[in-house]
């Protein structure tokens, strides 16, 4: 059974959904699929890196399995569709956000049937965005963590003069528009702030942990405009 690559992917998972929980060797998939045992662990560790929920069962019963309450069946999207995402996704470059967007997409497109995922291809081949030359910034994924995890930041950042502060800060959320800023408690000024992202030089992510705040986000003007939550926008539920 050769097939491409891309096809190769897709096929693995559904097959290690099909038998989820029981683990199927490297050996076994290399036959399956008619390629060796190398290409095979290759093509697992490139789908661990996309974000598929693969891991390892030890011994001489073991092999890779895959956590199937975390993946998706084939999708009913449309290659438009696809393609819209991948449009919407390519604006979070540089954002807290734009990691876990490409990581989103890929799942997406990794589990929608063969003949749309070729369709969606050859529409996005026709779809052309202007890239950004600078790569995002590491910082805002140990934002987006400590956002997640409500861990302590310390921050070192600088204001529209070039004054650079450093201060620990509760994180609270985000705000997005022309710029993206954190909302934090600030324990040196004892009140709520926002800083930008691009302004801040180093964050680091503390030990401790902090209590929820009760802070209405939707109060505060950054920048003189509304905000509307993202769950709100989509429907989160």
């Amino acid at each position: 059974m050769a097939v491409n690559r891309t096809e190769r992917l897709y096929a693995l998972v559904e097959e290690l959904r099909a038998v989820s929980p029981r683990p199927r060797s490297a050996r076994w998939l290399a036959d399956r699929f008619g390629v060796s045992t190398r290409t095979i662990e290759r093509d697992l560790s490139a789908l661990q890196q996309s974000g598929v929920p693969l891991y390892a069962e030890p011994g001489r019963s073991g092999g890779y399995a895959v956590d199937k309450d975390h993946t998706l069946p084939p999708l009913t999207i449309t290659p438009a569709e696809a393609a819209a995402l991948g449009v919407a996704l390519h604006a979070l470059s540089g954002t807290p956000f734009a990691a876990d967007a490409r990581s989103a997409l890929h799942k997406v497109f990794a589990v929608m049937p063969q003949r749309d995922r070729q369709a969606a291809r050859e529409l996005a081949a026709r779809v052309r965005l202007a890239a950004h030359p600078a790569l995002p910034s590491a910082l805002p994924h140990t934002l987006r963590v400590a956002l997640s995890n409500r861990r302590l930041l310390h921050l070192r950042h600088g204001d529209a003069r070039g004054e650079v502060t450093e201060s620990t800060v509760e994180p609270l959320g985000l705000l997005g528009g022309d710029h993206w800023y954190l909302i934090g408690w600030c324990r040196l000024r004892d009140a709520v702030r926002d800083f930008r992202i691009d302004r801040i030089q180093e964050a680091r992510a503390l030990e401790e942990t902090a209590e929820p705040r009760p802070v209405d986000l939707s109060e505060l003007d950054t920048s003189g405009r509304d905000f509307v939550s993202l769950d709100e926008l989509y429907g989160f539920a």
